[in-house]
């Protein structure tokens, strides 16, 4: 499933928290959501959250895994000539949102437990030689933690040249907007 809620109130949901018994408590599981939402849906909650009484704390459980959710502006363009903004997606593996009984929203980034490899697939590049000397194949395994952290290293420099390449033409198309590269 998508979505799951659990409200829980009374005597059992003193284990929650103390709070909780009195004014219940909130569990809610998201798995797998893939959405997209315009701006302006949520600017236009504002004035429901908005009221002249101070609501009751409801402690509650938001827990978030593998969604990933695009946030489109919807907005007229400052400038009639830009292609306008580039939409925003959130991805999010594991995170947990926790409200207390303060009334304060925790939020924890919850990480997946390394898995072991078998050495096998831990280095690839074993298979292209035939028959390599043991203390070539142990070299060769040392190398690649550190040709994995310069992999991850040019992949961030190649992201950011790209979002640089993405700016510098949404800047050019606002002076010209039928400029090609």
């Amino acid at each position: 499933p998508e979505v799951c809620l659990r409200l829980q109130a009374g005597p059992c949901a003193a284990a929650r928290s103390p709070l909780a018994q009195r004014n219940g408590f909130l569990q809610v599981l998201l798995h797998s959501c893939c959405t997209e939402l315009c701006m302006s849906c949520l600017t236009s909650l504002g004035p429901f959250l908005e009221d002249e009484i101070i609501p009751e704390v409801i402690p509650m459980e938001i827990e978030v895994v593998d969604a990933k959710i695009t946030l489109k502006d919807d907005s007229p363009p400052v400038y009639p000539t830009s292609p306008g903004p580039v939409p925003i997606t959130l991805a999010m593996d594991h995170v947990v949102v926790r409200r207390r009984d303060d009334g304060v929203f925790y939020l924890t980034v919850k990480q997946e437990k390394p898995v072991s490899v078998p050495e096998e697939q831990k280095a690839p590049s074993e298979s292209v030689s035939p028959a390599p000397a043991t203390g070539a194949r142990g070299l060769q395994l040392k190398q690649v933690p550190e040709l994995q952290r310069e992999l991850q290293t040019m992949k961030l420099a190649l992201a950011e040249a790209n979002m640089d390449k993405a700016r510098l033409l949404q800047e050019i198309r606002k002076y010209n907007p039928l400029f090609q590269l």
